[in-house]
């Protein structure tokens, strides 16, 4: 989601009505044989042979494009590393890598999300799917995680307007989709969402309905949702990617720098500047910061990602499953104490856990996972809504 000129990623195409099929046959007349009658002293006639109808191309299938879908598996995998990290940020190594990826996994995937909203409210289809893959799956996301938590010993906790965990990507999803009618209609949204951004931060903002993530992490999405393909054929020059592998690489060594003594606190988009413990003027500093380098990463990892088909172009279909059921292994594997062995916490153990993260994250993105899962995670409750009235 190769070729060198780029075309916009077909995640779900619609179905096209083609009308009723033509077979060539030919129809029988009305009185048969006994039609065609030669009047007296006549030569009978042959009637006409019918013309045989052309048959009608079938419109070519649109093949999906495999550049965004590489690029959604590469950032999948690094949620999963994100998470297994937690327990041993006591490390420095582990805690640069931390940084590291939370600068821009999730930028990232909240600007690609935008790039496929830009169509969403032109389908009936993807509009029904504010429920079927938003709002059914957080509520059974949600009381799964709950029944997870109380069966390792902790104390039941269920609040459905309060997402917990990874659920909040649900929810923040579900309503930056429902206000991109309003950025669409705009003459400069990017400034405006920008400007929110940076405003958000003065008031500390409830976590309820993910309203936190909302603000902290809306620039993104905005652009995403401004973007045309011919931005991402620009990316798709030599220069740019010698200058992304830099930037990449100036990030990774920045990281390592600041990981001693960095908060963690304003890499996660949603902290107010009192609760960072900064003045006003240090705490816009910091998020325009953030966002610029945030953008940069987003950029360099676009211009390095292939673009044509890979053995995990497949697999980046299917981030759904992995970012939704890769919490189970990681919260059981925290619970048991398997991410405190004294040996994961330093280099060794930050390439042993993204080695096996990744692992998990092929796993997770399978068709089979996905088989298993579907019922779940995508059911399809057409009986829900209304046919669409014909014209």
């Amino acid at each position: 989601m190769s070729d060198t000129k780029y075309s916009p990623p077909v995640q779900t195409p619609g179905d096209v009505s083609a009308g009723p099929a033509n077979t060539g046959a030919r129809w029988p007349l009305p009185g048969g044989e006994g039609l065609f009658t030669p009047r007296s002293g006549q030569e009978p006639t042959a009637p006409a042979p019918a013309q045989e109808p052309e048959p009608r191309a079938e419109a070519p299938k649109r093949k999906r494009d495999p550049y965004l879908d590489n690029v959604k598996f590469v950032l999948i995998a690094l949620v999963v590393v994100g998470h297994s990290l937690v327990p041993t940020l006591d490390a420095d190594s582990n805690r640069s890598l931390y940084i590291f990826i939370y600068t821009f996994h999730m930028p990232l995937f909240v600007l690609i999300s935008g790039y496929l909203s830009r169509n969403f409210w032109n389908s009936n289809a993807k509009t029904n799917k504010l429920v079927d893959t938003f709002l059914v799956p957080y509520v059974i996301v949600e009381v799964g995680y709950a029944a997870l938590r109380f069966s390792l010993g902790q104390k039941w906790s269920l609040t459905i307007i309060d997402p917990a965990w990874l659920n909040w990507y649900l929810l923040a999803l579900l309503f930056w989709r429902l206000s991109t009618p309003v950025w669409k209609r705009m003459k400069f949204p990017v400034p405006v969402a920008i400007a929110i951004y940076l405003f958000a931060g003065f008031s500390e903002i409830s976590g309820d309905f993910s309203m936190d993530r909302f603000f902290g992490l809306l620039p993104f999405f905005v652009i995403g949702l401004v973007m045309q393909p011919e931005h991402f054929e620009l990316l798709d020059r030599l220069w740019i990617k010698i200058v992304s592998a830099v930037t990449i690489v100036a990030a990774a060594a920045v990281a390592i720098l600041i990981a001693p003594k960095a908060p963690l606190a304003p890499f996660y988009y949603k902290s107010s500047y009192e609760k960072m413990d900064l003045s006003w003027y240090m705490g816009l500093g910091v998020r325009t910061g953030l966002l610029l380098c945030g953008l940069a990463l987003c950029i360099a990892v676009l211009a390095l990602v292939p673009r044509g088909e890979t053995w995990y172009s497949d697999l980046g279909t299917r981030t759904l499953y992995c970012y939704l059921l890769h919490g189970i292994p990681v919260l059981i594997a925290k619970d048991q104490g398997w991410l405190n062995l004294p040996w994961l916490h330093g280099p060794l153990g930050t390439l042993a856990i993204s080695f096996s993260c990744f692992a998990l994250a092929i796993v997770l993105c399978l068709p089979e996972t996905r088989t298993v899962f579907k019922w779940v995670l995508e059911p399809r409750l057409t009986w829900l809504y209304r046919r669409p009235s014909k014209r």
